[in-house]
């Protein structure tokens, strides 16, 4: 019919990949990699609406663990473990068909079960570990404070000793499944020695009030919430035996900064696969937009913004494999990967015209979430800083 809108249909992937730096990955990483698409094709049947709607459908968070998709490379009883490369084009996969899913994961797997996996108890983990793997018992890690969030080291909630057990004083935001009704991981400081201990506090705890932060224009399909305990009471039972300072938690969010560079890698391919096929089918002055030199020149500047982020993904998942990455380079991953998803989400979204505020057609909503994606797990300023202390010696913090 004249005049009739034609159906682009834009989140097909096309495996962009020009250097064929996934070609290392084993059948074993590809049956992972293999998984995480079909819970992308999942995804992305429901996701919009629910985006639209800033509702966050834990069954889907569920479903996630039921394929096996929240180990992030971890060494977890009954689930077979990812090597890193896995892990990351897991990663890179769920980010792909949507960032909200993808930070779901993130926290899930990435933060809370790491941090269980690396500093819980025996028992602490055999309560925990297996329903958190499985996506059916959301887990938040409380970090971030209203006043501290790239400066969390500093952080101000407290938990002063109360015979065998804790009293926890103090706000927490931004903290994802906080709100979800299963456990949070709360880090606060101790008022006896003045070091940062982690602690498991159940959200229906007395004293644990949790408020759904709304109107946020990013990463719509999953809570995140401002806590704020008040003389939440929990036993020593509840506090994780293998933290003793802050820096046991930055140990945790190294590996969670390797998973944003990943998750940047999958919102720009997803964005890059968007702008290609557009170019192709959409009509214009006559003849398709990839036909005219200027689209040409913008897809070749995106192919290679995305195949240096591939180059650099891989290149650190084979650190990660030997064991030998460093904070910083983990940093660089960060740094390098959001910015470059900034700028092809620039790009792509200029190139659908009008079409590229559509929900349907993928761009926006990853445009959108990959601002997120760029402030959490330490600012583009933070680690910037971080770097340049490595390049000159010299800490420019103040």
């Amino acid at each position: 019919m004249p005049g009739a809108a034609p159906d682009y249909r834009l989140t097909d992937s096309l495996d962009l990949d020009y250097y064929g730096v996934f070609a290392e990955a084993t059948d074993e990483d590809r049956a992972h990699w293999d998984r995480a698409r079909r819970y992308g094709a999942e995804v992305l049947e429901r996701i919009d609406g629910h985006w639209d709607r800033a509702e966050y459908p834990l069954d889907l968070v569920a479903r996630a663990g039921e394929l096996g998709l929240l180990t992030d490379g971890l060494d977890v009883p009954g689930h077979a473990r990812m090597s890193p490369l896995a892990a990351g084009l897991v990663s890179m996969e769920i980010s792909r068909a949507d960032g909200s899913m993808a930070a779901a994961a993130a926290v899930q797997g990435g933060l809370v079960l790491r941090a269980l996996v690396n500093a819980a108890s025996e028992e602490q983990k055999e309560r925990y570990l297996e329903p958190v793997a499985r996506g059916v018992l959301p887990g938040g890690f409380a970090l971030t404070e209203p006043a501290h969030g790239s400066d969390s080291v500093s952080l101000e909630t407290s938990a002063t000793p109360d015979g065998d057990g804790w009293v926890l004083h103090g706000q927490k935001k931004w903290i994802g499944n906080g709100a979800a009704g299963g456990i949070t991981l709360v880090w606060a400081r101790d008022t006896a020695d003045g070091q940062v201990k982690g602690f498991i506090v159940e959200q229906s705890t007395p004293g644990y009030r949790a408020e759904v932060i709304t109107g946020k224009g990013a990463l719509r399909a999953i809570h995140q919430a401002l806590i704020t305990l008040d003389g939440v009471r929990v036993g020593p039972e509840a506090r994780l035996p293998g933290v003793a300072n802050f820096k046991d938690v930055a140990n945790v969010l190294v590996a969670t900064r390797v998973n944003v560079g990943w998750s940047a890698l999958g919102h720009a391919t997803a964005m890059v696969e968007a702008a290609l096929t557009y170019a192709k089918k959409r009509v214009q002055f006559g003849k398709p937009l990839g036909a005219h030199q200027m689209v040409q020149e913008r897809l070749a500047q995106m192919l290679e913004e995305l195949t240096n982020m591939q180059l650099q993904c891989v290149t650190v998942a084979r650190l990660q494999a030997a064991g030998t990455l460093r904070h910083e380079q983990a940093s660089l991953l960060k740094y390098s990967c959001t910015r470059g998803s900034r700028r092809i989400a620039q790009t792509a979204r200029d190139m659908l015209g009008g079409n590229g505020i559509l929900l349907e057609n993928g761009v926006i909503r990853h445009m959108t979430d990959v601002e997120a994606l760029h402030t959490y797990e330490g600012t583009e300023s933070v680690q910037a800083l971080i770097l340049g202390r490595d390049l000159t010696g010299m800490s420019a913090f103040a």
